[in-house]
């Protein structure tokens, strides 16, 4: 057998380096690293030796890094996958975060956080976590539960069993998820003899599982039998190519379709068949739909609560759950019935079995009556004077944004909204991480979006909350010449919440900054941007910013637009109950009457 002597940190990135995709594409696309003691002698060389073939892409924050490589593989139906690479401590404990965020939306990301020394020479070493109760203890130990695989690489041959298994996961459609390979930093840099066989390319096919017979049969049984079925689409359709299978699917078969925050876009906004958004931050239409539906057939979707309304929405006395996943423990959610296969095969085999069953779509009218409010809302102000609503800035982007635009968002105001009233014509023209709703993931998830599709024009819409949390991959996308727009509607603290915290009963408290601090505080986002090397600039009115909107498509740098907006309007319409506990007892009369209210849409629900 013939081998190579190679570090342990050189063997790992040479394994990588030659993974390829069905497409031939290396898989793994590039390494984020930030180096510290617990990595840069070790696999810093090693990225060093293999750069040409490997890139290495520095950020400024490692959560953030790790957030630019979840949003290239989302972007990419996860036909591709980056690595994050930190060293031991704080910078393994910034990237738990993004795991945790990639974990909930079933998203291949590769983290290698540097590790204490395997020989515990130095023990402990600097940034070494020390349990009193257990010597094999490290920070890296809190990535078990946000990790799909967990390895710790304590020996040079270690990698040949856990590197394959690491991209077995990633590269699964059901188990697929983030990995972590622990890297002790003295292993990084010990020598080995491995075997050249190890790093001969590899190609890693999508899979595509067919569905059970008995399953199948069942499927179509609960299908043929119902009267008023609806498509809550999610976001396994895009994961599965099969937003033309989905679409031929109901074209042919007549039912209707609702999506989710991760779904939307799997249909043309304008598809008669689309009833756009569902759930809490969903359209009356579709949400009509969904209550009177004898059958709720979810396809490529975990039914989140926002989806279902905390399981409210559902309200046809007789409604079954038809679940087609590829992840067999989202089939059987909820006493469904399961249908565990790849989205694009399952719906094939059910179209050949249901033969010419065709079902009556919903009134139109519905969808007609929706988007003539969701029109309104989204027109430009006509008191000039007034402060901007969230909703007429999305209407301004609308009206501003082309085929090949990208809309993203992660949290606050902006995904209920976008999820409401956006109109998106293709397939991953909206982008919204809303599995973890991780304020902050939006600059740097900009960023990574531009990486995976470079031709596509992408704008981000964050608010002012989002922004401060995180946004020093602003620098990187300047730095790397990978041009990005961010609109930041600024509403002067957390708008959302402060809502919530109204809603429920609660008085304003510590969410917008007039609530919450001695002094004011009145931030020049335009001139941080512009510190930062982007062009910004700050509009008063939602004429401007649509003037700042055609600009930035022309501009060759990352544009930021700052817009003053009001925290409290929120569109009329829409929407539905989510379950948010009100306390039982409160001095406060509102709280009181709140508790009334949510009491009885739990009586409804039930």
């Amino acid at each position: 057998m013939k081998t190579v002597r190679l570090t342990a940190a050189q063997a790992m990135v040479r394994y990588l380096a030659n993974q390829l995709n069905e497409h031939g594409e290396p898989y793994i696309a590039g390494v984020w690293a930030i180096f510290g003691h617990g990595n840069v002698a070790g696999i810093g060389e090693a990225l060093h030796g293999i750069r040409d073939r490997l890139p290495t892409l520095r950020g400024q924050n490692e959560q953030s890094m790790a957030h630019a490589a979840i949003s290239y593989t989302k972007q990419l139906r996860r036909r591709r996958a980056m690595a994050v690479t930190s060293s031991i401590g704080p910078g393994a404990a910034n990237m738990v975060t993004a795991a945790a965020l990639a974990h909930v939306n079933r998203l291949p990301v590769l983290f290698i956080p540097g590790d204490v020394f395997a020989n515990r020479g130095p023990d402990p070493v600097l940034q070494q976590l020390e349990d009193f109760g257990d010597g094999t203890m490290t920070v890296n130990d809190c990535f078990k539960p946000v990790s799909r695989y967990f390895d710790r690489i304590m020996r040079p041959e270690h990698l040949l069993t856990a590197l394959p298994r690491a991209m077995r996961v990633m590269t699964d459609p059901a188990d697929c998820g983030p990995v972590t390979l622990a890297f002790c930093q003295d292993t990084q840099a010990e020598a080995y003899d491995y075997p050249e066989s190890f790093f001969q390319p590899k190609v890693w096919r999508q899979r595509r599982p067919e569905p059970d017979f008995h399953e199948l049969a069942a499927a179509v049984e609960a299908l043929k039998s119902a009267k008023n079925p609806v498509i809550v689409a999610g976001g396994g359709i895009h994961f599965a190519g099969a937003t033309e299978t989905l679409k031929a699917f109901v074209e042919k078969h007549r039912i209707p379709v609702v999506e989710t925050q991760a779904g939307k876009s799997v249909l043309a906004w304008d598809h008669p068949l689309n009833f756009g958004a569902v759930g809490v931050t969903g359209t009356e239409c579709a949400n009509i739909v969904s209550e009177k539906a004898d059958l709720v057939f979810g396809v490529g979707t975990r039914f989140q609560d926002f989806t279902t309304g905390s399981w409210a929405l559902f309200k046809n006395p007789n409604r079954r759950i038809l679940a087609l996943n590829v992840q067999a423990y989202d089939s059987a959610k909820h006493d469904a019935i399961p249908l565990t296969s790849d989205a694009k095969i399952g719906l094939e085999r059910l179209s050949a079995a249901l033969g010419d069953h065709v079902f009556s779509a919903p009134d139109a009218g519905l969808k007609d009556a929706w988007f003539a409010k969701a029109d309104a809302v989204t027109a430009p102000p006509k008191d000039g004077n007034a402060l901007p609503t969230d909703m007429q800035v999305i209407g301004a982007v609308q009206r501003q944004s082309r085929d090949n635009t990208v809309v993203m968002c992660a949290a606050g105001t902006m995904p209920g909204e976008l999820h409401q009233l956006w109109k998106a014509k293709l397939p991953l023209s909206y982008h919204m991480e809303y599995g973890f709703s991780c304020m902050g993931y939006e600059v740097a998830g900009g960023l990574g979006i531009k990486l995976a599709e470079p031709d596509r024009d992408v704008i981000v819409m964050v608010g002012d909350g989002s922004y401060m949390m995180m946004n020093s991959e602003l620098a990187t996308s300047v730095a790397m010449g990978v041009k990005i727009t961010l609109v930041i509607t600024d509403n002067r603290g957390y708008g959302c919440i402060n809502r919530l915290q109204m809603g429920t009963g609660g008085a304003e408290f510590n969410n917008l900054y007039a609530h919450t601090n001695v002094n004011p505080i009145a931030i020049d986002f335009a001139a941080h941007a512009a510190s930062m090397g982007a062009s910004a600039r700050k509009v008063s009115s939602i004429a401007e910013l649509e003037e700042a909107l055609a600009a930035a498509r022309e501009a060759t740098v990352t544009t930021v637009i700052v817009i003053d907006t009001d925290p409290y309007p929120t569109p009329d319409a829409g929407g539905y109950f989510w379950d948010v506990a009100v306390p039982e007892v409160s001095p406060r009369a509102e709280v009181n009457e709140a508790r009334v209210r949510y009491e009885a849409a739990l009586k409804e629900r039930l």
